[in-house]
């Protein structure tokens, strides 16, 4: 315990060093034994907190900047905003301000005239923790006579806090050990300490240990001293672990954080070492791009998974594999296999089949496609499936014939008096129509954006309704019942 009270005091000191900012002079009235001297004390809470290096680096610095350029006018001993000593029944309130004063200072000092506007900026500044009600664990103010009291600079978020929960643990410990109303814990601190304990439980003797070295020394404070100390701590604490239903405004938007330029991850320290040098910054883009391409976007397992599921479903289509019924014509001087596909008279089994592998290997199979044609007829849509072949077909003309090809399918399929239009998005008919009104050549690739939501369209719809529907059930039937009455070579039907 003495070990840790002397590395802690010796924490204390070299903080108040770092941090040589004064708390708010608590002036009284003129009643008050006529002390009119602005004696000031620091608002220095000893605390083992951690800080995170490199604040200038902090995603919401600016913001931090301007709040606290408010602040600071704010604490002007003249022209700031009036903070006093209130005297009660046996006791004082020091360094208090209230809502009502900081509204009207606002609307005063600041380019603001509506009163909404002055409450929304008051409540921004409460919400980062520059100033907090004495009373209250919800960071907001309202324009009445409720007290508020100015933040010490050494907790302004600024300074880029990052406290733990074992520092979260320590301050709720001590609070319990001090038998006063104002420092019991609400009933969402209670379930945090509890939730700490437990989830500390082999060092919770030591986070006592540090909670009651604390106290110790907070009770050899000064009274008045002691309670800003407090209700500051507290408000620190309000600020970094909210009551539920609070904004958490410590939180790191994302997007910020991106725009960093992803320093962490490169492990480079603090971003006061970043460094203006183009030659560096050059070399730190190139380690990042390299860490890109080190890394997998897809796990092995998985990529291993889809091979083997893809060699498995064409397994029976490699003749080196499976035996064909056929002579291989890779292995023997007979086509006839290569003759049976190319006849539409006969379709074997395998073949269809293969046609519920995917749309594009349907449209691959002349037959397979001159079905589905047949069944876009009838769902009086086979425009969709003349245009996309149509583009297609266009792609592979000489160049002396795309601008023909691509104003007849523009006529055909996408001009507004159409004889047989295709159902696509406004943009795809806009991006088609200023390619091929446009004065220069005509790209043979104007049609792609078109293409591609048509394709997509017989994908997800039709192709899987043609799958489920009587006409591809049929061909396919009809392929096993032939498979079954080959007979083999003894004359017994398989």
């Amino acid at each position: 315990l003495k070990e840790s009270s002397r590395v802690w005091i010796h924490r204390r000191e070299k903080k108040e060093k770092d941090f040589p900012s004064k708390m708010v002079t608590m002036t009284s009235e003129a009643s008050d034994k006529g002390n009119t001297s602005n004696e000031s004390n620091t608002a220095i809470v000893p605390k083992k907190y951690v800080t995170m290096a490199g604040g200038e680096d902090a995603p919401n610095i600016l913001v931090y900047k301007k709040m606290e350029a408010i602040i600071e006018r704010m604490q002007s001993e003249s022209g700031g905003v009036a903070v006093r000593t209130i005297k009660a029944f046996m006791s004082k309130v020091p360094s208090v301000f209230t809502g009502a004063d900081l509204i009207a200072w606002i609307m005063k000092n600041l380019d603001v005239e509506d009163l909404n506007e002055a409450l929304h900026l008051a409540h921004l500044l409460a919400s980062h923790g520059y100033l907090f009600p004495i009373d209250d664990h919800i960071l907001t103010v309202k324009n009445d006579g409720t007290f508020y009291r100015f933040q010490t600079p050494y907790f302004w978020p600024s300074n880029c806090w990052e406290p733990e929960n074992t520092d979260y643990a320590v301050y709720l410990c001590k609070r319990t050990m001090q038998n006063k109303t104002r420092l019991e814990l609400a009933d969402y601190e209670a379930e945090n300490l509890a939730r700490l304990q437990k989830m500390f439980s082999r060092k919770w003797e030591f986070i006592f240990m540090q909670a009651e070295a604390q106290s110790k020394v907070d009770k050899k404070r000064d009274k008045l001293e002691r309670k800003v100390l407090d209700s500051q701590e507290r408000a620190f604490w309000d600020v970094h672990r909210p009551m539920p239903g609070c904004v958490n405004t410590t939180e790191m938007d994302i997007k910020k954080a991106y725009r960093r330029g992803g320093s962490s991850s490169l492990g480079s320290g603090s971003a006061g070492a970043m460094s203006n040098n183009p030659v560096e910054q050059m070399t730190r883009t190139i380690g990042l791009l390299k860490q890109r391409m080190e890394r997998r976007t897809i796990k092995i397992s998985k990529i291993a998974e889809s091979y083997i599921s893809y060699f498995e479903q064409y397994n029976d289509y490699d003749f080196f594999i499976t035996t064909p019924e056929l002579p291989n014509p890779w292995q023997s001087d007979n086509t006839e296999l290569w003759e049976q596909d190319k006849s539409a008279k006969e379709v074997p089994l395998r073949r269809v089949k293969r046609w519920s592998f995917g749309l594009r290997e349907l449209l691959n199979d002349p037959v397979g496609n001159e079905q589905f044609a047949k069944f876009l007829e009838k769902e009086y849509s086979s425009e969709n499936l003349k245009f996309w072949e149509a583009v297609q077909n266009m792609k592979t003309l000489p160049q002396s014939e795309v601008k023909e090809a691509a104003l007849n399918i523009w006529k055909e399929y996408m001009a507004p008096d159409a004889p047989c239009p295709v159902n696509v998005d406004s943009r795809s008919v806009e991006l088609a129509r200023e390619a091929v009104m446009s004065t220069g050549p005509i790209n043979r690739w104007c049609f792609d954006v078109a293409a591609a939501h048509v394709y997509h369209l017989m994908k997800s719809d039709s192709y899987s309704r043609y799958l489920r529907s009587d006409m591809y059930k049929e061909i396919l039937n009809g392929s096993k019942k032939k498979v079954k009455s080959i007979p083999n070579l003894f004359g017994v039907k398989r």
